[in-house]
C-alpha cells in the first residue's frame, strides 16, 4: 500500500500519543501547516486506510453522546513510518498565490505589480512574527529538538522572503523609474 504524504503527518502526529482526528487536524493547522498542510477531508479517509492497512487502531473514548475515536500507532505503523523518515524528500513544493501572480504582472503597470509584492511582504513579516511568538523560551526548551529547528526554519524563510519582496519593489520602482524618465 502507497502512502501518502497525509498518512505520514497523521502517523507522525500519533506516534507519541494517541490522537482523535479532531486532534490531529488542531495539531496540524498548529505546526505542520505552515509548511503542510492538511483538511479533515484528507485526514479522516486515511485515517480509515491507515486502521484498516494495520498501522493504525482506533480506542473508542465517546464521552457521553458525542462518539470520540483515539488513534494509536501500532507496530507496523511505526516501523512504516521510520522507513520514510530514513528516506530521502522527493517533493519540494510551494504554493504561493502571490508568486502565480507576480509571475502574469507583466499585464499591469509597475505601480500596480509592486502592491503584490508589498502583499506578500507584508503577509512574510506576519508569518515570522506569529512563528515567532510560538518559539519556547529558554527555560521551555524541548526535550525533541526537531520541530524547534522546524519552526526556526520557517521564522528564517519567511524573513528571507520579506526580504525579497523588498529588494524586488526596490528593483521594479527603479526599473519603471528609469523607464518614466527616458
Amino acid at each position: 500500500m502507497e502512502l501518502s504524504a497525509t498518512a505520514y503527518v497523521i502517523l507522525g502526529m500519533v506516534s507519541r500519543e494517541g490522537r482523535s482526528g479532531y486532534e490531529i487536524k488542531a495539531m496540524v493547522d498548529n505546526t505542520t501547516r505552515f509548511f503542510w498542510a492538511a483538511s479533515y477531508g484528507q485526514i479522516y479517509p486515511e485515517l480509515k486506510r491507515l486502521s484498516e492497512a494495520g498501522l493504525i487502531e482506533g480506542i473508542d473514548a465517546s464521552r457521553g453522546d458525542r462518539k470520540r475515536t483515539v488513534y494509536a500507532i501500532t507496530a507496523d505503523g511505526e516501523a512504516e513510518l521510520k522507513d520514510w523518515l530514513r528516506k530521502p524528500p522527493e517533493t519540494s513544493e510551494m504554493r504561493e498565490e502571490g508568486l502565480l501572480k507576480l509571475f502574469f504582472a507583466g499585464a499591469l503597470k509597475p505601480a500596480e505589480a509592486v502592491e503584490t509584492l508589498r502583499a506578500m511582504r507584508r503577509k512574510r513579516l506576519e508569518l515570522a512574527e506569529r512563528l515567532r511568538s510560538m518559539e519556547p523560551t529558554k527555560l521551555e526548551q524541548p526535550e525533541d529538538p526537531f520541530p524547534l529547528m522546524v519552526l526556526r526554519a520557517g521564522i528564517e524563510f519567511n524573513q528571507w522572503f520579506a526580504d525579497w519582496c523588498e529588494r524586488m519593489e526596490a528593483r521594479l520602482l527603479d526599473s519603471a523609474h528609469k523607464e518614466g524618465s527616458n
